[in-house]
């Protein structure tokens, strides 16, 4: 897979086939960003759990923290890792003594690891970097044209105002595919000044 340019299909695959993600780092402070793409996420309709063992005891939108993967119980569709990407390997490792394996493992805006990457799609689990799903689903669905966002997408029709738990068409065909390249050198540039 090509870490640095995704196929709106596999975004679209992996968006329209999870039901439940364990983000890692995610932050009960509703000025963070981990915070409104957990809310997002949740609001449309996935099965949200947060993970951060500094918070274990609290709740983030009545689900409750818990420290770890292996402290969820169930099975995990994804895992969506909210941290920098020195803490990225530790949370794959851990991700690979899951049974089941979750099917993706998703690294926010910024983060990447490709040798974790590497590890964890020689068992098959589906990798994306340096993106992030709240953004990706609102381009998709053109509900972030909501917001006078230019989504790239092409239809006379504009996406519907959704309600609680309500699922968008990720349907909607794309002008330039789902390249991001100023995300990606702002990555570059910012491990380059590290």
């Amino acid at each position: 897979m090509n870490h640095d340019a995704y196929p709106d299909n596999y975004i679209r695959s992996i968006l329209n086939s999870v039901k439940s993600i364990a983000m890692v780092g995610a932050s009960p402070v509703n000025v963070r960003p981990s915070y409104f793409a957990f809310k997002y996420l949740a609001q449309r309709g996935y099965d949200m759990i947060p993970v951060n063992p500094g918070h274990v005891g609290k709740e983030l939108l009545g689900k409750p923290f818990v420290a770890s993967l292996s402290d969820i119980g169930r099975p995990i569709d994804m895992i969506d890792i909210f941290r920098n990407s020195s803490h990225i390997m530790p949370v794959v490792e851990e991700a690979l003594t899951l049974d089941p394996l979750p099917k993706v493992i998703w690294m926010q805006l910024g983060a990447r690891d490709e040798a974790a990457a590497a590890k964890a799609e020689s068992v098959g689990i589906k990798v994306v970097m340096n993106r992030c799903p709240k953004i990706e689903y609102g381009r998709l669905s053109s509900e972030i044209s909501w917001m006078g966002v230019n989504s790239r997408t092409l239809s006379s029709k504009r996406a519907p105002a959704p309600t609680q738990g309500m699922r968008l068409s990720l349907n909607r065909m794309s002008v330039g595919g789902g390249d991001t390249a100023a995300s990606d050198r702002a990555a570059k540039n910012k491990n380059e000044q590290s």
